[in-house]
């Protein structure tokens, strides 16, 4: 989409700038899972602890944080904005989760970081949207179906067989070819816990990991074709600068949209959803007294390698104490995401406003922001998105997959004889 030239600001959106470009240049150099993240040696350690025979926790320190002056320049943006204006709630509710991640962060290594883990993504526990099941119960489906394709059906594990140099090579030539106004990076970096991380402008992939054609896809829509290019859709925004950056407010839609773009790319599969369900369950064993080494042995006696039981474990104890009891309760938004998100889309094509779902990709928002800011993209304040990933230009096809997804569901499977299925009875 060509880029034009946005018409200016009324004061009233003028001030709301103002504030907006303040709260920005108040939390640069916030980093939420930056901050809480194992160094790369703490896995090294353990695992070589482990393969002795020794089974202790990892030893983790965490610096002693004071962000009161943080969160005094944040409630002084507050105190100018209105709560009836689309900006004023945005940024009221935006000012308010950096506030409660500076007192996260102050509790790093205590308990007490549960609590504000919670307010910020949620617990296990929590319904899905419009009174659904919670997301325990979502994760034991996904569970539930993948242990019995595991038994029933005898499917060749996808081999991981793509040296980290070799992707490098082959993401840096597609992203090149995607970002035509913007240079992505992928870089090799030998101290990543993780098989790959992704910022706005940089992805990086574990030097000595290897991956499969589905690490390879995943890559690309859920890093690259959604949290890469809303941040650079936001870096974009004439006005609302802070759309370029990931606020704790938005996780839960941000991650639910890339899960959701792996899905209709046919980009994931039902191992990765066991392995997002199998983070719930573990989060809500440890918020019950599960301790780092109990976590461990979950994943690991739930298939997963000894380095990737390691991974999965210290996700759920980020920021806490090892003992059980605690939990970062993060990863529960990927599958509330997720359905959310689903949800979004389906609604967004019955009520006739499918637009707003392209709209969702010009930076990093909320389900609810897009809602709020049709007006302001009607009036240009707030601009389209550049760049929008594959499936969403192919216009078509999504809305066939809403539709058939929106009549589908009007069947109730618990209603249906088998013998009903087949042609002629």
């Amino acid at each position: 989409m060509a880029k034009t030239t946005p018409p200016p600001a009324t004061p009233e959106l003028a001030h709301y700038a103002a504030l907006d470009a303040r709260m920005c240049a108040a939390v640069k150099g916030t980093d939420l899972l930056a901050t809480v993240s194992w160094p790369a040696q703490a896995q090294v350690d353990f695992l070589a602890a482990r393969a002795r025979g020794e089974h202790r926790f990892p030893k983790i320190e965490y610096p002693r944080q004071d962000h009161a002056a943080l969160r005094a320049e944040l409630d002084a943006i507050v105190a100018h904005t209105d709560a009836g204006h689309p900006l004023g709630d945005y940024l009221a509710r935006t000012c308010e989760s950096w506030r409660i991640a500076t007192e996260l962060f102050e509790a790093m290594g205590t308990p007490a970081l549960t609590e504000h883990s919670i307010r910020l993504f949620g617990r296990p526990g929590d319904r899905l949207p419009g009174d659904g099941p919670t997301n325990i119960e979502a994760a034991r489906h996904f569970i539930a179906i993948a242990d019995e394709i595991e038994r029933e059906l005898v499917f060749a594990p996808m081999p991981e067989d793509i040296p980290a140099d070799v992707l490098q090579g082959e993401l840096q030539a597609r992203l090149d070819a995607f970002f035509s106004r913007h240079k992505i990076s992928v870089v090799l970096d030998p101290g990543l816990i993780a098989k790959a991380a992704a910022g706005p402008t940089r992805i990086r992939l574990r030097t000595a990991a290897a991956f499969s054609d589905y690490d390879r896809q995943q890559l690309l829509e859920h890093e690259a074709f959604v949290h890469s290019l809303t941040a650079l859709n936001g870096r974009e925004q004439p006005y609302l600068k802070s759309l370029a950056r990931s606020s704790p407010r938005v996780t839960a839609t941000q991650e639910g949209l890339a899960t959701f773009a792996e899905q209709i790319t046919g980009a994931i599969d039902i191992a990765r959803m066991k392995r997002i369900s199998l983070r719930i369950l573990a989060i809500d064993m440890a918020l019950h007294g599960a301790n780092f080494l109990d976590v461990f042995e979950f994943f690991a006696d739930s298939g997963q390698t000894d380095a990737e039981s390691f991974t999965s474990a210290q996700r759920v104890f980020r920021g806490c104490p090892l003992g059980g009891g605690t939990a970062f309760t993060k990863d529960t938004v990927y599958l509330h995401g997720l359905l959310s998100v689903h949800t979004f889309f389906r609604w967004a094509l019955r009520q006739g406003k499918l637009p707003l779902c392209r709209l969702l990709f010009a930076g990093k928002m909320a389900l609810q922001d897009v809602l709020r800011f049709e007006p302001l993209f009607e009036q240009g304040f707030i601009a389209p998105p550049l760049y929008l990933p594959g499936w969403v230009q192919r216009a078509n096809g999504l809305v066939g997959m809403l539709a058939f997804s929106l009549f589908a569901n009007r069947i109730r499977l618990d209603n249906v004889d088998a013998g009903e299925l087949v042609l002629g009875l």
